[in-house]
């Protein structure tokens, strides 16, 4: 943990929030689109049982762009630095915003959500790295946290945006998909809810472009100055010429080039391969089919549509508040054991919930239960997987891994979402979340077996105890 430097808490959060805001628009892109779904499906006449493919592919098409993008990141980041590749996030989702929302035909929109995906993938990748690479060890969990608070705000932003817009000129619950689509919601309402996304869009373009370029990067590019004055800003002169002498011991003879063979190391291929687990596992856990599904699931459980939206706002609110108390508790608690205590949580909460499904509860003890898993998701695995994935990777192919193993989350979450039907007409909605909290129990035994506990040491002290 460094001590005696006089840290700038200030401006360490403040371009640490510029970067989270790639963060905020990949929880509004990603969420955006279910408000949306029964207005514009009628709209570009995707209803029907013969449409269900094209269905399908409006709504998972931005998945297709999220895995682009995190490759993409990968070839880029290393290369072009962490500040640009924000900056080209940034453009991608105000271009996607503006472009959906004026979308007149099907490929169109399709086009549109593609290049928001990309966005996603991109920012995803680099905005935890970003956070992890100019935070002090001692405070880092908690700024990586941050960009996990600013998806989840974004997430709960799409959510209110989405019902105010509705509001507006609400459809009659039984309307015809006629009906609706030459309803105002059909035609503008559904286009309002895409546009709304251009202001913070901007707004991240425009700080992205002033915010400085990660230290840990500028050094592996031999920019030693540059680097040295982005950690005097950060904790003063002296804070900066210990960082700049660790950092560079762990970059020595290294080029400014990636060296993918290095990553087949048996030391570094190891590293790998967890940080691939840790985020499938994120995935793999099953509380995303919670947001995904909320529908089906609390129809399941006896609710009708008012009670459906009420509840789907509540596990919003859930999800926001239990997000900070993973911030206040990352780097007093550790990354490790709350790994095991979302892991463990889980795995009970679904057992409970698969026993609610099987002896016909309904209602609010099925709520609670859900409620229960959210909380427990929010405040250990969704911020503390991206506070791993920023930490276990050596600095000179830091970009490189995390965009394998964000490609691997983004394929983890399309097999998820795309499996969840079958498994549920095959297992019933009891043997669902018992097959989940099965996974839960693998996840469990393999963070105990395996992970690391990174909590107070410098990215450089990981990287030394990891691969040396």
């Amino acid at each position: 943990m460094n001590t005696g430097h006089k840290f700038n808490v200030s401006y360490i959060f403040q371009i640490s929030l510029v970067a989270a805001l790639g963060g905020l628009l990949f929880g509004y892109d990603w969420v955006v689109i279910g408000g949306a779904k029964p207005f514009y499906e009628p709209f570009f006449n995707l209803v029907g049982a013969d449409k269900a493919w094209l269905a399908g592919w409006a709504m998972s098409s931005a998945l297709a762009g999220c895995l682009g993008g995190a490759l993409l990141s990968g070839a880029i980041t290393d290369r072009i630095g962490r500040k640009k590749v924000l900056v080209a996030a940034a453009l991608m989702f105000a271009i996607s915003a503006i472009w959906t929302a004026l979308s007149q035909s099907f490929d169109q929109f399709i086009v549109a959500r593609v290049i928001g995906g990309m966005g996603i993938g991109l920012a995803s990748n680099v905005s935890p790295m970003y956070i992890a690479e100019v935070s002090p060890s001692h405070m880092r969990g908690k700024f990586v946290s941050v960009n996990q608070l600013t998806i989840v705000i974004g997430v709960l932003a799409a959510q209110i945006v989405n019902l105010i817009i509705y509001n507006r000129n609400p459809v009659d619950p039984g309307a015809t998909a006629e009906v609706i689509m030459n309803s105002w919601n059909g035609q503008y309402g559904w286009r309002w809810m895409f546009a709304a996304e251009t202001n913070p869009a901007g707004l991240f373009f425009l700080m992205a472009l002033i915010i400085p370029e990660s230290p840990r990067w500028l050094l592996k590019q031999g920019r030693k100055d540059q680097a040295a004055g982005v950690l005097t800003k950060i904790g003063g002169a002296a804070y900066a010429a210990a960082e700049v002498a660790d950092i560079g011991d762990t970059l020595a003879g290294e080029s400014g080039k990636v060296n993918y063979r290095e990553m087949l190391h048996p030391k570094l291929l190891k590293i790998l391969g967890l940080g691939v687990f840790i985020a499938m596992f994120q995935q793999w856990c099953g509380i995303n089919v919670i947001f995904n599904y909320a529908q089906e699931i609390f129809e399941a459980a006896g609710y009708d549509v008012s009670g459906m939206m009420f509840n789907i706002v509540i596990t919003g609110v859930v999800n926001l508040v239990f997000t900070f108390v993973a911030i206040n508790t990352v780097d007093r608690w550790g990354r490790r054991p709350l790994m095991l205590l979302g892991s463990g949580g889980l795995m009970v909460t679904y057992a409970i919930l698969g026993a609610c499904y099987y002896f016909g509860l309904k209602g609010p003890v099925v709520l609670v239960v859900v409620l229960t898993a959210i909380a427990c998701y929010a405040m250990t695995l969704a911020p503390i997987t991206w506070v791993l994935l920023s930490e276990i990777f050596p600095n000179r192919i830091r970009g490189a891994s995390m965009s394998l193993c964000v490609s691997a989350l983004w394929i983890a979450c399309f097999a998820l979402t795309a499996t969840f039907k079958p498994i549920n007409v095959a297992l019933g909605a009891a043997g669902t979340f018992w097959l989940y909290g099965v996974i839960c129990l693998v996840g469990f035994a393999v963070i105990k077996r395996f992970v690391p506990e990174t909590k107070g040491k410098s990215l450089e002290d990981i990287e030394r105890e990891l691969v040396d």
